[in-house]
């Protein structure tokens, strides 16, 4: 129920961005998805999928403060979270569980030192859905999928996706 409620909040929040929340409930999907063939327990998975909803969420701040379209990765670690822990609190979400979330949400951008399986998970199912959506090229999608990826679920799922 909980989840339903965030997904409807989200798609409020970024009203009039289809883009945006289009790709935020693919990110979803793809974590969820995962999450689940890599065995992940409950707690962590719905972690996973809060982070997954909300992972974006600091771009309209960030595009607020800075301009449309000038919001980069950094900028959206760092809008993030206060914008996520208000409406997660809003929405009653148990405090651990904002707390992991901003702390993911605050990273998401960051490659190096993932700690977690639903860090590394989230990092995978952005980057499956940033390939499709940036049109990058095979070259690159392979060249990710090898220095970032880490679950046997991901990389097999981005060797089916992309065909590498």
């Amino acid at each position: 129920m909980q989840m339903q409620q965030l997904l409807e909040a989200m798609i409020a929040y970024m009203g009039g961005d289809a883009r945006r929340i289009q790709h935020f409930i693919k990110v979803h999907a793809l974590a969820q998805l995962l999450g689940r063939q890599e065995q992940m327990d409950d707690r962590t998975q719905f972690i996973l999928e809060t982070a997954a909803l909300t992972h974006d969420i600091g771009i309209k701040n960030g595009e607020a403060k800075f301009g449309a379209g000038k919001c980069s990765g950094k900028t959206q670690e760092q809008e993030g979270p206060p914008a996520a822990a208000e409406l997660l609190g809003k929405l009653g979400f148990a405090s651990d569980v904002c707390e992991r979330v901003c702390y993911l949400i605050g990273h998401h951008h960051t490659y190096t030192n993932i700690d977690g399986l639903d860090y590394q998970i989230l990092v995978e199912a952005d980057f499956l859905v940033n390939f499709y959506e940036d049109g990058m090229s095979q070259a690159a999608i392979k060249t990710t999928c090898e220095r970032i990826f880490k679950t046997e679920a991901g990389i097999r799922l981005c060797r089916q996706m992309f065909g590498i």
